[in-house]
C-alpha cells in the first residue's frame, strides 16, 4: 500500500497526500452508494452511509503519493481479465498483477496483513468498495463482486511486490458495468457521515501545498465510541479519491493499537497534504463490534473549482 508509518510530504502535480488510515474488507466490500451490495462479508455493514454526522480517532498519520492514474507503472502492469460485467449480478472479478516479462507476480510483501487491496469505485465516486481477492498458485487474483449501477469503475491494485528494495504501487484500470444507466450528482460537500446508526464527524480538511490536521470523530446514539477494535493493524483507515481524475490517495496511521499511546477511539487524526486544488471523496473504514463499517465524505481542498455545483444547483 502507499503508505510509510512516518508523516512526509509530497509536491508532485498530481500527488495529494493524506496521512490517514487504512479500512480493508476481507473478501468482499465496505460499501457507500445508493444501493446495498449482496452478501457483504467479513462484518461489513454492506449498507449505504448517508452523508449526514461525521466522526473518527486519534494518532499520527504516514503519508502516501498519489496512484491508480496509470495501470502500468515501475515495471508492473494490472491485467485485468474481466473488463465489464453486468450491473445488479454477481460476477468473479479476475486480474493479474504481470512484470516486466509479461509474468504473474506470485510474491508479495504483506501490509496489513494482506498481499494485495483492491478498491472499485464508480466514476461519480457514489460507489466504493474495498475488496481482499484471492490469489491461486498461477498468480491470478479474484474476487466476487456485485456492482448495483451501471456506468464506468476504476478498480486499483495496492500492492508491494517481494524483493529486496521494491516499492509501494498502485494500478489503476477502468471497467464498465451495463445496463441502464442514469448519472448521479457528485455527493454535497458534508462535515458529517451516519453509517449503521454511527455518527462520524470530520473536522479539518486537506490544504494545498501545506500538511493539515484531519480529524474524525466516531460517535453512536449520541455516546463516544471508545471501544473500536482493531482491522488490520489499525483503528482506522482512509481512502481519498480526487473527483474528476480519480487519483488515489491511501496511507496508515502512524499509531497502531497496543502501542501504549494510541487510544481506541473516539477521535482518529491524520495529517493531509493537497498539492492542488479539487473535490476529494474520503472513505473511512473502522470497526466496531465485530462489524466493519464506512463512512464517506466530500471535501474540498482549496477554491472552487469546476466539479463543484453552484448554489442555484446547476452544473456549470
Amino acid at each position: 500500500m502507499h503508505a510509510g508509518l512516518k508523516v512526509t510530504a509530497f509536491a508532485a502535480a498530481l500527488a495529494a497526500t493524506f496521512g490517514t488510515a487504512y479500512g480493508v474488507g476481507r473478501g468482499v466490500d465496505p460499501v457507500v452508494a445508493n444501493e446495498a451490495p449482496a452478501s457483504p462479508h467479513d462484518g461489513h455493514s454492506g449498507e449505504s452511509p448517508t452523508p449526514e454526522k461525521g466522526g473518527g480517532r486519534a494518532g499520527r498519520a504516514s503519508a502516501s503519493a498519489v496512484g491508480g492514474l496509470q495501470v502500468t507503472e515501475g515495471g508492473y502492469t494490472l491485467d485485468l481479465r474481466t473488463p465489464r460485467v453486468r450491473s445488479g449480478r454477481q460476477a468473479d472479478l479476475r486480474f493479474a498483477i504481470r512484470d516486466g516479462n509479461g509474468r504473474a507476480v506470485t510474491a508479495y510483501r504483506r501490509d496489513h496483513d494482506k498481499e494485495l487491496h483492491l478498491i472499485l469505485a464508480s466514476r461519480d465516486l457514489v460507489t466504493y468498495r474495498h475488496l481482499h481477492p484471492t490469489r491461486a498458485a498461477d498468480g491470478t487474483w479474484s474476487t466476487p463482486v456485485n456492482l448495483p449501477r451501471a456506468g464506468g469503475y476504476r478498480v486499483f491494485a495496492d500492492f508491494t511486490p517481494a524483493g529486496r528494495g521494491a516499492e509501494n504501487l498502485t494500478l489503476g484500470a477502468d471497467l464498465a458495468a451495463s445496463g441502464p444507466y442514469e448519472a448521479q450528482p457528485l455527493p454535497a460537500p458534508n462535515a458529517t457521515a451516519r453509517t449503521d446508526g454511527y455518527e462520524v464527524e470530520l473536522a479539518g480538511k486537506p490544504i494545498p501545498g501545506a500538511a493539515g490536521e484531519l480529524k474524525l470523530t466516531v460517535s453512536r446514539d449520541g455516546v463516544p465510541v471508545t471501544d473500536l477494535q482493531p482491522y488490520l493493524g489499525a483503528y482506522g483507515h482512509l481512502v481519498a479519491l480526487r473527483s474528476g481524475d480519480l487519483a488515489y490517495l491511501h496511507v496508515h496511521p502512524g499509531g497502531e493499537p497496543g502501542d501504549g499511546v494510541t487510544e481506541p477511539g473516539p477521535d482518529i487524526s491524520f495529517t493531509a497534504t493537497a498539492p492542488s486544488s479539487g473535490i476529494y471523496r474520503l472513505f473511512l473504514d473502522f470497526k466496531h463490534e465485530g462489524r466493519v463499517h464506512t463512512a464517506a465524505f466530500t471535501v474540498r481542498s482549496g477554491g472552487p473549482t469546476a466539479t463543484e455545483e453552484p448554489a442555484d444547483g446547476h452544473q456549470h
